[in-house]
């Protein structure tokens, strides 16, 4: 469908929602060539996995690279429908409109949409530069999928992150939640699928697949409360892991060794979603070096695992008592929780995945939650291990990264050059700002060493998505989703108190 003409604002700036429903159109577009390509297949698409949330948008960014024909970069924009014409004194007809903008640029992108268009402009060049064989690896990447072309080029790496950081900020907007659904649908019922088959000569056909993603719950804010009521309150005090009294967001029954509480199952329902090929159940090297150079997929969200399964409500509320320390070290989050909701629980969730990983897993492998309860593998439900099996991953790469930051640090200052070396930022605290204030705070377009230094491979921004994925993946289990709407509350007092 093509767009309507372009509403201008103040300055000649496009509208929001012009910018939105020009990228839900190209969305479209690029789930299909996907499709087509044999990046993406029926089976993905018509899945409910959260990294879907991501690769989508992702590509749509990499196929506009690589129709971009300006310099700077501008994303072209859908063809306008045509207006209305009316004929001239010699009998031509001359359109009724003024001359519209064919492409989104910085001078008419609007002030929300900016940092997505910068981190974006600054990878098109590196991504035409590339052979059309590399540039298909790019694609590759993006979708969690192995390069096919040797030697491996190290640049697609960070191309494909940054690309994956910005589709997971896109991915928080509710503008695009609605309507994922329909482009995904609009792929699957796409002629020339992975099979070959259409039921139509040469047209699309209707897909027997109907695409299950649901977009998360939407938060309703409390009103402001009278000078006489007070917010909710977190019982016992501080909710913390390292807090000796349960929160209000109580725990499950203890899980034993061998076994768990009471009415827990083994494994998921006939109704439970299984595990898709893609799903990521093993540590991969972080190391630029590794053969393998994409980012692993997130693991599948089986929004019909049982919600009474001790071990889900065990992470949850493990993950919950640490959202009170993020809101409290983490300023910001306490504004945005008042301007987006949405938005600060999603970056709490993500902090709160950080300090669960970082301190609350033993070198065994176990979770350590509030009052010191655990929970190992064994005990943890097939459909769920893979959430447990990445966040132990990256408490594991987070420590890592930690020890090459102090290392550094260390260097820096026992070499003669010490004074004329400008201490670079440590990666775990740019990790913590781009979680903070999203990847466009990484790409800043200020030039500066740090962001040169590690551009090229990105495994800076890489893990940030890793964690952000994963706090996709868990937040659309639906032992998360029940419980949103209490949280939600509880952190709104926070932000009052």
């Amino acid at each position: 469908m093509v767009a309507t003409l372009p509403p201008l604002g103040p300055g000649g700036v496009l509208s929001e929602q012009f910018v939105q429903d020009s990228f839900h159109s190209y969305l479209k577009s690029s789930l299909t060539q996907a499709k087509l390509e044999r990046l993406i297949d029926e089976d993905l698409l018509s899945s409910a996995e959260a990294d879907l949330m991501i690769t989508g948008p992702a590509l749509c960014l990499f196929f506009a690279a690589l129709r971009s024909t300006t310099n700077p970069p501008s994303v072209p924009l859908p063809r306008p429908k045509t207006a209305t014409s009316t004929p001239s004194a010699g009998g031509k007809s001359r359109p009724t409109e003024p001359q519209q903008p064919t492409e989104l640029s910085y001078e008419n992108c609007p002030p929300a949409f900016v940092s997505f268009l910068r981190v974006w402009a600054k990878n098109v060049p590196l991504i035409q530069e590339l052979a059309p064989e590399y540039q298909h690896d790019v694609a590759r990447a993006i979708c969690g999928l192995e390069p096919l072309c040797q030697p491996i080029d190290i640049t697609i790496t960070g191309i494909a992150a940054d690309l994956r950081g910005v589709a997971i900020e896109i991915s928080q907007r509710r503008s695009f939640q609605d309507r994922y659904a329909s482009a995904l649908q609009a792929a699957l019922d796409s002629g020339g699928g992975p099979s070959g088959s259409s039921s139509s000569g040469g047209g699309g056909s209707l897909s027997s697949k109907k695409a299950s993603f649901v977009p998360p719950p939407v938060y309703q804010p409390s009103p402001p409360p009278s000078p006489h009521t007070a917010p909710i309150p977190l019982s016992g005090g501080r909710t913390s892991l390292d807090s000796s009294t349960p929160s209000s967001l109580a725990l499950p029954a203890v899980l034993r060794p061998g076994g768990a509480g009471p009415g827990h199952r083994r494994h998921a329902s006939a109704g439970s979603a299984t595990l898709s090929p893609h799903t990521y159940t093993t540590s991969r090297p972080s190391s630029v070096s590794s053969t393998s150079s994409v980012a692993p997929p997130s693991p599948t969200s089986p929004s019909l695992f049982p919600f009474d399964s001790p071990a889900i409500e065990f992470i949850r509320e493990t993950l919950y008592a640490s959202l009170a320390d993020q809101i409290e070290s983490v300023p910001s989050l306490t504004k945005q929780l008042k301007r987006d909701p949405s938005r600060a629980y999603f970056a709490s969730v993500s902090f709160a995945i950080l300090d669960v990983a970082m301190r609350g897993i033993t070198p065994d492998g176990e979770i350590v939650g509030v009052l010191g309860k655990r929970l190992t593998l064994v005990e943890c439900p097939q459909p769920l291990r893979p959430f447990m099996n990445e966040l132990v991953a990256i408490g594991k790469e987070a420590r890592d990264i930690e020890n090459q930051d102090t290392e550094l640090v260390v260097k820096l200052l026992s070499s003669a050059e010490s004074s004329q070396e400008v201490m670079p930022v440590p990666r775990l605290e740019r990790v913590r700002r781009m979680l903070e204030f999203g990847i466009g705070v990484e790409r800043d377009g200020s030039g500066d060493r740090d962001e040169r230094r590690y551009s090229i491979t990105g495994r800076t921004v890489a893990f940030t998505n890793r964690i952000s994925s994963l706090a996709l993946g868990l937040t659309r289990l639906k032992a998360f989703r029940d419980r949103q709407d209490y949280v939600f509350k509880v952190l709104e007092g926070l932000g009052q108190s």
